[in-house]
């Protein structure tokens, strides 16, 4: 069977088209805010709220749940909050908190699994949590509708705040002083990451979910100057890497989540080049 063949027979499969819709929307939504974080230094905030996710879904699995993702949106959205309040405490800077929270959360979620989980592999699922596994090509169309519906929405927060959040990017106390509500928007913004880290454990597990969120923007970052320029190029970006690694993944038989991150690296490499030879541009 020839390589043309193989794909279009692969293509016939309703489980590649799933994996596709959902791998696309997650990476998009994640390059969106990616740009932001990076800009304000707080792309360490997405691995934190990432072994968060972990631990939520842990208790998830030991409880039995049939559906992980409701228990692990709200202890993630609620993680997220308590981020953000704690970063405002002048006792713990913002760093030391994710880092109590991020690691406290990858352990404890590891104990549970030991102590309470009955799964004869418990090495395999952990393996699995952490870097991502087979379950993407295995996605129900009640996960793929739901995963649809929250990137729908992160999509249109993105865009109907997309002034707000440029201001909070470059300059948080401006934008407060012209009544832009920054302690709001910036809890928006914690809850739409929140949204994004769960969306992403199907596709690369919970310890490389901040490639998704990294890797996009700062390839951007090489080429382009202007925010709108960087935002637009990591959205490609992140979208043609994801499809890309999903097809050689599935052709390959190759781990889906570690394949993506390895063709964004290619890609950062490529567009470092690209930036260095022509010297960047400045839209």
């Amino acid at each position: 069977m020839s390589f043309a063949e193989t794909l279009a027979l692969y293509f016939s499969r309703s489980f590649v088209w799933n994996a596709l819709i959902v791998g696309t929307l997650v990476s998009l939504c994640s390059s969106l805010l990616g740009v932001t974080l990076v800009l304000k230094r707080l792309s360490f905030i997405g691995d934190g709220l990432s072994h968060v996710a972990f631990g939520a879904m842990a208790i998830a699995a030991v409880l039995k749940l049939t559906n992980e993702m409701p228990l692990t949106l709200i202890v993630t959205i609620l993680a997220a909050v308590l981020l953000l309040g704690l970063g405002r405490n002048a006792k713990i800077s913002g760093d030391a908190a994710v880092a109590m929270i991020s690691v406290g959360a990858l352990a404890i979620g590891y104990l549970i699994m030991n102590l309470f989980s009955k799964s004869a592999n418990l090495s395999g699922d952990v393996c699995a949590t952490l870097f991502g596994s087979t379950s993407i090509l295995t996605l129900t169309n009640t996960e793929v509708w739901l995963s649809a519906a929250l990137s729908v929405l992160v999509i249109a927060a993105f865009v109907l705040f997309y002034n707000k959040i440029f201001a909070l990017t470059f300059d948080e106390e401006f934008a407060d002083a012209t009544g832009v509500k920054a302690s709001a928007y910036n809890l928006a913004v914690a809850v739409i990451i929140a949204v994004i880290i769960v969306l992403a454990m199907n596709l690369v597990g919970s310890l490389l979910i901040s490639a998704l969120v990294i890797f996009p923007a700062l390839s951007a970052m090489r080429i382009f100057r202007s925010f709108r320029s960087v935002t637009v190029c990591a959205a490609v970006l992140s979208v043609l890497c994801t499809v890309l690694g999903i097809l050689v993944s599935i052709l390959g038989g190759t781990p889906v989540g570690s394949t993506i991150v390895a063709v964004d690296i290619a890609a950062f490499a490529l567009c470092s080049i690209a930036g260095k030879l022509t010297g960047g541009v400045g839209k």
